[in-house]
């Protein structure tokens, strides 16, 4: 199979792209496959270590701050669509798979308009304005979440597969991961995670919490920061004097993060599409907190499809403090059996299968492998 693979650089849209290819190029060695990204965005690095070629057009997404930028926009975005059909006519590809993002608008367009086989994929409930305008040129669209269907009308080629997570959550409860990070048999563990960049206010009151509230420093404590805001946190903490014992484990980034999920006993995050998608596969219970910051508050609707069936505990960001949120830890550390149910649920609305699904159904329309 020969495919060409284009989304956004942001993880969110990139990290599923991965794992399909991941998985084309498993069930066929000999398959060829090009990734489509952006001049003038990260990913390269990250394509280029998973062994894949990158190409790169000179699309880039709208200001909806300055308009008037958006000129040079429009500009380049007329300049990707010669670039597009250049690299399309020279790979020839059998499938064009866009997962978001205004990288994977146009690609899909252009493939679509050259009698390319088309799929996108949605990784939020909400989908982006790029999935909404790319719909019309799929052949088939794949959605994480049910609630998504709403949102693109009354298309009928729409199937639901759940968000390709990478094999190291499907496999965690494999492993016994609490023994590997020394995680006390009846000790209660919690995860705190804003995403590989960190998120700044859910650090913020984080620290604050710890420092403040002597009752959470009694529970095995994983606080992945971010890199950016590591070292101010290492230092708050341990000047305050509450890093001792070994109780509070401070990371900057990991990029085996299943292990803290498979770990924790809850995990307390933001709820992008991909974390709220690896909550529910590793079966953990979840205390969300969703950035006010997205598009269309879309972490909101992400976090609504555990929190809506009892899985998880959404703490909107205007509301949460430090007391706020270790009331929360504490209500749930002494209530075991709500716990337990909250991570049954998860586990429960979890889709391991998400990219045999995708790539199942990409297989049975191109009827190539």
């Amino acid at each position: 199979m020969r495919a060409i693979l284009a989304g956004g650089a942001t993880g969110g849209h990139l990290y599923p792209a991965l794992a399909i290819a991941d998985k084309i190029k498993r069930r066929n060695e000999d398959s060829e496959i090009l990734f489509i990204g952006a001049e003038k965005e990260v990913g390269s690095d990250i394509v280029g270590a998973a062994g894949y070629e990158l190409e790169k057009i000179s699309a880039r997404g709208f200001d909806r701050r300055n308009p008037f930028r958006n000129i040079g926009v429009m500009r380049d975005l007329a300049k990707s669509g010669v670039q597009i059909r250049r690299m399309l006519a020279e790979f020839r590809p059998d499938v064009v798979i866009g997962t978001g993002g205004y990288i994977g608008g146009p690609v899909i367009r252009e493939a679509s308009r050259k009698g390319y086989a088309t799929f996108i994929h949605e990784q939020n409930v909400l989908p982006g304005i790029a999935n909404r305008m790319a719909a019309r040129y799929a052949d088939e669209i794949f959605t994480a979440f049910e609630e998504s269907r709403e949102y693109f009308g009354k298309r009928r080629n729409i199937t639901v597969t759940g968000n390709p997570v990478r094999r190291g959550f499907i496999t965690a409860g494999a492993m016994n991961y609490r023994e590997k990070l020394g995680v006390g048999e009846k000790t209660m563990s919690v995860l705190f995670f804003g995403g590989s960049q960190g998120a700044e206010r859910l650090n913020e009151i984080v620290t604050d919490m710890l420092i403040g509230v002597e009752a959470i420093r009694n529970m095995d404590i994983f606080f992945i920061t971010g890199r950016r805001g590591y070292y101010d946190i290492s230092q708050k903490l341990t000047e305050a004097g509450v890093m001792g014992g070994g109780k509070i484990r401070l990371i900057d980034y990991t990029e085996a993060i299943h292990e803290y999920y498979a770990a924790a006993d809850l995990v307390v995050s933001r709820s992008g599409a991909l974390t709220v998608s690896e909550i529910a596969v590793v079966g953990r219970a979840s205390i969300l907190v969703p950035s006010p910051n997205v598009t269309g508050n879309h972490q909101y609707y992400n976090a609504k499809t555990l929190a809506d069936h009892g899985a998880a505990i959404i703490m909107e960001e205007q509301a949460l403090s430090p007391l706020a949120l270790s009331d929360e830890l504490l209500k749930l550390s002494a209530n075991k059996q709500a716990l337990n149910a909250m991570s049954r649920v998860a586990s429960e609305r979890g889709r391991p299968g998400a990219t045999d699904a995708i790539y199942d159904a990409i297989v049975k329309r191109v009827g190539k492998i």
